[in-house]
Protein backbone atom coordinates (compact mmCIF):
# COMPACT_ATOMS: atom_id res chain seq x y z
CA UNK A 1 0.00 0.00 0.00
CA UNK A 2 1.57 3.31 -1.09
CA UNK A 3 1.32 6.17 1.42
CA UNK A 4 -0.77 9.04 0.05
CA UNK A 5 -1.57 12.60 1.05
CA UNK A 6 -5.03 11.36 2.11
CA UNK A 7 -3.35 8.92 4.50
CA UNK A 8 -1.47 11.82 6.11
CA UNK A 9 -4.67 13.86 6.31
CA UNK A 10 -6.45 10.95 8.01
CA UNK A 11 -3.51 10.59 10.39
CA UNK A 12 -3.92 14.24 11.33
CA UNK A 13 -7.44 13.45 12.54
CA UNK A 14 -6.01 10.67 14.72
CA UNK A 15 -3.26 12.70 16.38
CA UNK A 16 -5.37 15.82 16.89
CA UNK A 17 -5.89 16.43 20.62
CA UNK A 18 -3.60 13.50 21.50
CA UNK A 19 -0.17 14.88 20.63
CA UNK A 20 1.11 18.41 21.08
CA UNK A 21 0.55 20.77 18.18
CA UNK A 22 4.05 22.14 18.52
CA UNK A 23 4.83 25.69 17.39
CA UNK A 24 6.58 26.68 14.17
CA UNK A 25 8.49 29.92 14.70
CA UNK A 26 10.83 32.16 12.76
CA UNK A 27 14.33 32.37 14.24
CA UNK A 28 15.63 35.86 13.50
CA UNK A 29 19.13 35.11 14.76
CA UNK A 30 19.57 31.82 12.90
CA UNK A 31 18.18 33.52 9.81
CA UNK A 32 20.85 36.21 10.09
CA UNK A 33 23.61 33.63 10.62
CA UNK A 34 22.54 31.34 7.76
CA UNK A 35 21.37 33.79 5.12
CA UNK A 36 18.00 32.04 4.87
CA UNK A 37 14.69 32.62 6.63
CA UNK A 38 14.71 29.82 9.21
CA UNK A 39 11.49 28.43 10.67
CA UNK A 40 11.80 25.93 13.53
CA UNK A 41 9.25 23.21 14.29
CA UNK A 42 9.68 22.36 17.98
CA UNK A 43 8.93 18.63 18.08
CA UNK A 44 11.28 18.43 21.08
CA UNK A 45 8.32 19.83 23.03
CA UNK A 46 6.22 16.66 22.62
CA UNK A 47 5.31 14.95 25.90
CA UNK A 48 7.83 12.18 25.24
CA UNK A 49 10.35 14.67 23.88
CA UNK A 50 10.26 13.62 20.23
CA UNK A 51 8.14 13.36 17.07
CA UNK A 52 8.05 9.55 17.21
CA UNK A 53 4.82 9.42 19.16
CA UNK A 54 2.88 10.71 16.14
CA UNK A 55 3.56 7.64 14.00
CA UNK A 56 3.30 5.30 16.98
CA UNK A 57 -0.16 6.62 17.83
CA UNK A 58 -1.47 6.35 14.25
CA UNK A 59 -0.27 2.74 14.03
CA UNK A 60 -1.70 1.79 17.44
CA UNK A 61 -5.02 3.43 16.63
CA UNK A 62 -5.32 1.29 13.47
CA UNK A 63 -5.11 -2.05 15.30
CA UNK A 64 -8.04 -4.45 15.32
CA UNK A 65 -9.62 -5.29 18.70
CA UNK A 66 -7.98 -8.74 18.61
CA UNK A 67 -4.57 -7.17 17.94
CA UNK A 68 -5.02 -4.73 20.83
CA UNK A 69 -5.88 -7.64 23.06
CA UNK A 70 -2.73 -9.52 22.05
CA UNK A 71 -0.45 -6.53 22.66
CA UNK A 72 2.36 -4.89 20.73
CA UNK A 73 6.13 -5.06 20.65
CA UNK A 74 8.72 -2.55 19.47
CA UNK A 75 12.46 -2.43 19.11
CA UNK A 76 14.02 0.86 20.16
CA UNK A 77 16.81 2.35 22.23
CA UNK A 78 15.06 5.68 22.71
CA UNK A 79 12.33 7.88 21.27
CA UNK A 80 10.24 5.26 19.44
CA UNK A 81 10.14 3.18 22.62
CA UNK A 82 8.74 6.05 24.64
CA UNK A 83 6.21 6.99 21.98
CA UNK A 84 4.87 3.44 21.75
CA UNK A 85 4.86 2.98 25.53
CA UNK A 86 3.02 6.23 26.20
CA UNK A 87 0.22 5.84 23.68
CA UNK A 88 -0.17 2.09 24.20
CA UNK A 89 -0.83 2.70 27.88
CA UNK A 90 -3.26 5.50 27.05
CA UNK A 91 -5.15 3.15 24.70
CA UNK A 92 -5.09 0.22 27.13
CA UNK A 93 -2.70 -1.90 25.05
CA UNK A 94 0.11 -3.89 26.66
CA UNK A 95 3.45 -2.88 25.16
CA UNK A 96 6.71 -4.81 25.22
CA UNK A 97 9.85 -2.88 24.31
CA UNK A 98 13.09 -4.64 23.44
CA UNK A 99 16.23 -2.58 24.03
CA UNK A 100 19.91 -3.48 23.65
CA UNK A 101 21.75 -3.95 26.92
CA UNK A 102 23.88 -0.84 26.29
CA UNK A 103 20.83 1.46 26.35
CA UNK A 104 21.37 4.32 28.85
CA UNK A 105 19.52 3.68 32.09
CA UNK A 106 17.66 6.99 31.90
CA UNK A 107 15.96 5.88 28.65
CA UNK A 108 15.15 2.47 30.08
CA UNK A 109 13.53 3.97 33.17
CA UNK A 110 11.60 6.59 31.20
CA UNK A 111 10.11 3.82 29.06
CA UNK A 112 9.19 1.73 32.10
CA UNK A 113 7.59 4.72 33.80
CA UNK A 114 5.39 5.14 30.72
CA UNK A 115 3.99 1.66 31.35
CA UNK A 116 5.86 -0.70 29.03
CA UNK A 117 7.48 -4.04 29.78
CA UNK A 118 11.15 -3.46 28.95
CA UNK A 119 13.44 -6.32 27.94
CA UNK A 120 17.20 -5.69 27.70
CA UNK A 121 18.55 -8.15 25.14
CA UNK A 122 21.68 -8.30 23.00
CA UNK A 123 24.85 -6.28 22.69
CA UNK A 124 23.63 -4.28 19.69
CA UNK A 125 20.50 -3.33 17.80
CA UNK A 126 20.73 -6.29 15.43
CA UNK A 127 20.66 -8.81 18.28
CA UNK A 128 17.81 -6.92 19.94
CA UNK A 129 15.92 -6.80 16.63
CA UNK A 130 16.20 -10.55 16.17
CA UNK A 131 14.80 -11.12 19.65
CA UNK A 132 11.92 -8.70 19.07
CA UNK A 133 10.89 -10.47 15.87
CA UNK A 134 11.10 -13.84 17.61
CA UNK A 135 8.89 -12.62 20.47
CA UNK A 136 6.40 -11.15 18.02
CA UNK A 137 6.14 -14.56 16.35
CA UNK A 138 5.95 -16.72 19.46
CA UNK A 139 3.68 -14.45 21.53
CA UNK A 140 1.48 -13.26 18.67
CA UNK A 141 2.38 -9.61 19.26
CA UNK A 142 1.98 -6.84 16.70
CA UNK A 143 5.35 -5.36 15.76
CA UNK A 144 5.38 -1.53 15.69
CA UNK A 145 8.22 -0.63 13.34
CA UNK A 146 9.93 2.71 13.98
CA UNK A 147 9.91 3.83 10.34
CA UNK A 148 9.11 1.09 7.80
CA UNK A 149 5.32 1.09 8.17
CA UNK A 150 2.69 2.93 6.12
CA UNK A 151 0.75 4.27 9.09
CA UNK A 152 3.87 5.28 10.97
CA UNK A 153 5.05 7.20 7.90
CA UNK A 154 1.65 8.88 7.56
CA UNK A 155 1.69 9.84 11.23
CA UNK A 156 5.08 11.51 10.95
CA UNK A 157 3.81 13.48 7.95
CA UNK A 158 1.36 15.39 10.14
CA UNK A 159 4.31 17.60 11.15
CA UNK A 160 4.50 19.20 7.69
CA UNK A 161 0.73 19.77 7.63
CA UNK A 162 1.05 21.83 10.80
CA UNK A 163 4.19 23.66 9.64
CA UNK A 164 2.67 24.75 6.34
CA UNK A 165 -0.59 25.77 7.97
CA UNK A 166 1.26 27.93 10.49
CA UNK A 167 3.92 29.25 8.07
CA UNK A 168 2.60 28.86 4.50
CA UNK A 169 5.52 30.87 3.08
CA UNK A 170 7.96 27.99 3.74
CA UNK A 171 9.42 26.83 0.40
CA UNK A 172 12.02 24.32 1.63
CA UNK A 173 12.00 21.53 4.20
CA UNK A 174 15.34 20.30 5.59
CA UNK A 175 14.73 17.08 7.52
CA UNK A 176 16.94 14.59 9.40
CA UNK A 177 17.10 11.08 7.95
CA UNK A 178 17.69 7.81 9.77
CA UNK A 179 15.49 5.04 8.41
CA UNK A 180 13.52 7.56 6.39
CA UNK A 181 10.10 7.56 8.05
CA UNK A 182 10.18 11.22 9.07
CA UNK A 183 11.27 12.65 5.73
CA UNK A 184 9.01 10.28 3.76
CA UNK A 185 5.83 11.26 5.55
CA UNK A 186 6.61 14.96 5.49
CA UNK A 187 7.66 14.98 1.84
CA UNK A 188 4.35 13.36 0.87
CA UNK A 189 2.46 15.86 3.01
CA UNK A 190 4.36 18.88 1.69
CA UNK A 191 4.00 17.90 -1.97
CA UNK A 192 0.33 17.18 -1.41
CA UNK A 193 -0.05 20.84 -0.46
CA UNK A 194 2.41 22.38 -2.93
CA UNK A 195 4.35 20.40 -5.49
CA UNK A 196 7.08 23.03 -5.74
CA UNK A 197 8.30 22.70 -2.13
CA UNK A 198 11.93 21.62 -2.06
CA UNK A 199 12.61 18.68 0.30
CA UNK A 200 16.20 18.01 1.38
CA UNK A 201 17.51 15.43 3.82
CA UNK A 202 20.32 15.60 6.37
CA UNK A 203 22.37 12.61 7.50
CA UNK A 204 25.39 12.20 9.73
CA UNK A 205 28.36 11.16 7.60
CA UNK A 206 29.06 7.96 9.55
CA UNK A 207 25.51 6.69 8.88
CA UNK A 208 24.78 7.93 5.35
CA UNK A 209 22.85 4.79 4.41
CA UNK A 210 19.93 6.50 2.64
CA UNK A 211 22.26 8.74 0.63
CA UNK A 212 24.37 5.74 -0.34
CA UNK A 213 21.30 3.81 -1.49
CA UNK A 214 20.06 6.84 -3.45
CA UNK A 215 23.41 7.01 -5.24
CA UNK A 216 23.58 3.25 -5.82
CA UNK A 217 26.69 3.03 -3.64
CA UNK A 218 27.56 0.21 -1.22
CA UNK A 219 26.09 0.86 2.22
CA UNK A 220 28.95 1.38 4.63
CA UNK A 221 27.96 2.66 8.07
CA UNK A 222 29.20 2.32 11.60
CA UNK A 223 30.88 3.85 14.61
CA UNK A 224 29.80 6.10 17.45
CA UNK A 225 27.92 9.32 16.79
CA UNK A 226 26.18 11.97 18.85
CA UNK A 227 23.24 11.63 16.44
CA UNK A 228 22.28 8.13 17.57
CA UNK A 229 18.63 8.80 16.71
CA UNK A 230 19.50 8.75 12.99
CA UNK A 231 22.30 6.19 13.19
CA UNK A 232 20.48 3.67 10.99
CA UNK A 233 22.59 1.28 8.93
CA UNK A 234 19.79 0.19 6.58
CA UNK A 235 16.92 2.44 5.42
CA UNK A 236 13.40 1.11 5.11
CA UNK A 237 12.02 -0.81 2.15
CA UNK A 238 9.00 1.49 2.08
CA UNK A 239 10.91 4.70 2.60
CA UNK A 240 13.54 4.31 -0.15
CA UNK A 241 11.14 4.72 -3.10
CA UNK A 242 9.40 7.64 -1.40
CA UNK A 243 12.71 9.40 -0.90
CA UNK A 244 13.67 8.70 -4.53
CA UNK A 245 10.48 10.37 -5.72
CA UNK A 246 10.19 13.31 -3.35
CA UNK A 247 13.63 14.28 -1.97
CA UNK A 248 15.95 16.43 -4.08
CA UNK A 249 19.19 15.80 -2.21
CA UNK A 250 20.68 14.42 1.00
CA UNK A 251 23.39 16.49 2.68
CA UNK A 252 26.00 15.13 5.07
CA UNK A 253 27.20 16.64 8.32
CA UNK A 254 29.71 15.46 10.90
CA UNK A 255 29.50 15.18 14.67
CA UNK A 256 31.34 18.45 15.30
CA UNK A 257 28.84 20.37 13.15
CA UNK A 258 25.94 18.70 14.95
CA UNK A 259 27.46 19.54 18.34
CA UNK A 260 27.75 23.18 17.33
CA UNK A 261 24.11 23.22 16.18
CA UNK A 262 22.95 21.75 19.51
CA UNK A 263 24.87 24.52 21.27
CA UNK A 264 23.48 27.24 19.01
CA UNK A 265 19.89 26.11 19.56
CA UNK A 266 20.45 26.10 23.31
CA UNK A 267 22.16 29.48 23.33
CA UNK A 268 20.02 31.29 20.75
CA UNK A 269 16.60 29.65 21.00
CA UNK A 270 16.88 28.47 24.62
CA UNK A 271 15.74 25.01 23.51
CA UNK A 272 17.33 21.61 24.11
CA UNK A 273 17.68 19.20 21.19
CA UNK A 274 19.41 15.85 20.82
CA UNK A 275 22.02 15.24 18.16
CA UNK A 276 19.59 13.91 15.56
CA UNK A 277 17.29 16.87 16.15
CA UNK A 278 20.06 19.31 15.25
CA UNK A 279 21.09 17.61 12.00
CA UNK A 280 18.91 19.86 9.83
CA UNK A 281 20.41 23.05 11.25
CA UNK A 282 23.90 21.57 10.90
CA UNK A 283 23.24 20.90 7.20
CA UNK A 284 21.89 24.42 6.70
CA UNK A 285 24.99 25.97 8.25
CA UNK A 286 27.33 23.56 6.43
CA UNK A 287 25.77 24.26 3.01
CA UNK A 288 24.49 27.87 3.24
CA UNK A 289 24.78 28.55 -0.51
CA UNK A 290 22.08 25.98 -1.24
CA UNK A 291 19.55 27.82 0.94
CA UNK A 292 20.48 31.50 0.65
CA UNK A 293 17.37 33.65 0.47
CA UNK A 294 15.03 30.68 0.86
CA UNK A 295 12.36 30.13 3.52
CA UNK A 296 13.54 26.95 5.21
CA UNK A 297 11.58 24.81 7.66
CA UNK A 298 13.65 22.76 10.11
CA UNK A 299 12.17 19.99 12.25
CA UNK A 300 13.77 19.82 15.69
CA UNK A 301 12.85 16.17 15.87
CA UNK A 302 13.72 15.43 19.50
CA UNK A 303 15.17 16.74 22.72
CA UNK A 304 16.09 13.60 24.65
CA UNK A 305 19.77 14.22 25.21
CA UNK A 306 21.81 12.93 28.14
CA UNK A 307 22.63 15.84 30.52
CA UNK A 308 26.29 14.80 30.68
CA UNK A 309 26.50 14.83 26.87
CA UNK A 310 24.85 18.25 26.79
CA UNK A 311 27.31 19.52 29.40
CA UNK A 312 30.24 18.30 27.29
CA UNK A 313 28.80 19.97 24.17
CA UNK A 314 28.53 23.27 26.01
CA UNK A 315 32.11 23.06 27.29
CA UNK A 316 33.52 22.04 23.89
CA UNK A 317 31.58 24.82 22.19
CA UNK A 318 33.01 27.38 24.58
CA UNK A 319 36.49 26.09 23.76
CA UNK A 320 35.91 26.27 19.99
CA UNK A 321 34.79 29.88 20.28
CA UNK A 322 37.70 30.72 22.65
CA UNK A 323 35.30 31.76 25.39
CA UNK A 324 36.96 29.02 27.41
CA UNK A 325 40.69 28.78 26.74
CA UNK A 326 43.77 27.14 28.18
CA UNK A 327 47.02 29.05 27.93
CA UNK A 328 50.54 28.09 28.98
CA UNK A 329 52.72 30.81 30.47
CA UNK A 330 56.47 30.47 31.13
CA UNK A 331 57.78 32.39 34.15
CA UNK A 332 60.66 32.73 36.56
CA UNK A 333 60.05 30.41 39.52
CA UNK A 334 60.28 33.06 42.23
CA UNK A 335 57.75 34.45 44.74
CA UNK A 336 55.29 37.01 43.44
CA UNK A 337 55.49 36.23 39.73
CA UNK A 338 52.34 34.09 39.66
CA UNK A 339 50.43 36.89 41.38
CA UNK A 340 51.77 39.35 38.79
CA UNK A 341 50.49 37.20 35.90
CA UNK A 342 47.09 36.84 37.56
CA UNK A 343 46.95 40.63 37.96
CA UNK A 344 47.69 41.16 34.25
CA UNK A 345 45.00 38.69 33.22
CA UNK A 346 42.49 40.34 35.55
CA UNK A 347 43.27 43.85 34.29
CA UNK A 348 42.72 42.53 30.74
CA UNK A 349 39.23 41.37 31.85
CA UNK A 350 40.07 37.67 31.69
CA UNK A 351 38.61 35.41 34.36
CA UNK A 352 40.83 32.65 35.76
CA UNK A 353 38.91 29.39 36.17
CA UNK A 354 41.78 26.98 36.92
CA UNK A 355 45.53 27.20 37.57
CA UNK A 356 48.06 24.35 37.28
CA UNK A 357 51.61 25.22 38.31
CA UNK A 358 54.10 22.81 36.64
CA UNK A 359 57.60 22.40 38.03
CA UNK A 360 58.35 18.71 37.47
CA UNK A 361 56.44 17.96 34.26
CA UNK A 362 58.12 20.54 32.03
CA UNK A 363 61.15 20.92 29.78
CA UNK A 364 61.75 24.49 30.92
CA UNK A 365 65.07 25.34 32.65
CA UNK A 366 65.27 24.56 36.38
CA UNK A 367 64.94 28.22 37.32
CA UNK A 368 61.70 28.56 35.40
CA UNK A 369 58.25 26.98 35.56
CA UNK A 370 55.18 26.66 33.38
CA UNK A 371 51.69 27.59 34.52
CA UNK A 372 48.53 26.44 32.77
CA UNK A 373 45.63 28.87 33.09
CA UNK A 374 42.08 28.02 32.09
CA UNK A 375 40.38 31.32 31.30
CA UNK A 376 36.94 32.63 30.52
CA UNK A 377 37.12 35.25 27.75
CA UNK A 378 34.81 37.10 25.37
CA UNK A 379 36.12 35.22 22.34
CA UNK A 380 39.00 35.04 19.88
CA UNK A 381 39.90 38.75 19.82
CA UNK A 382 39.79 39.06 23.61
CA UNK A 383 41.97 35.97 24.07
CA UNK A 384 44.51 37.32 21.55
CA UNK A 385 44.63 40.60 23.49
CA UNK A 386 45.30 38.79 26.79
CA UNK A 387 48.14 36.80 25.22
CA UNK A 388 49.60 39.95 23.64
CA UNK A 389 49.50 41.75 27.00
CA UNK A 390 51.29 38.90 28.78
CA UNK A 391 53.97 38.68 26.12
CA UNK A 392 54.56 42.44 26.23
CA UNK A 393 55.09 42.06 30.00
CA UNK A 394 57.83 39.52 29.32
CA UNK A 395 55.91 36.28 29.81
CA UNK A 396 56.10 33.84 26.86
CA UNK A 397 52.51 32.65 26.33
CA UNK A 398 50.66 30.42 23.90
CA UNK A 399 47.31 28.64 23.68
Amino acid sequence: MAVTFKDVSNAADVVRDHVERTPTKLSRTLSRISGAQVFLKFENLQFTGAFKERGALVKLDSLLPSERESGVIALSAGNHAQGVAYHAKRLGIHATIVMPRFTPNVKVEHTRVLGAEVLLVGDDLEQARAHAHELARTRGLVLIHPYDDERVIAGQGTIALEMLEDQPEIDTLLIPIGGGGLISGNAIAAHGIRSDIDVVGAQVDSYASMRQVMRNEPVDCGGATIAEGIAVAQPGKLTVPIVREHVRDILLVNDEQIEESVRLLLEIEKTVVEGAGAAGLAALLRHPDQFAGRRVGLILSGGNIDPLVLSSIIQRGLVRSSRLARIKVELRDVPGVLAEISRIIGEADGNVVEVHHQRAFTTAPLSRAEVLFVLETRGDDHLAKIIETLQEAGFPTHV
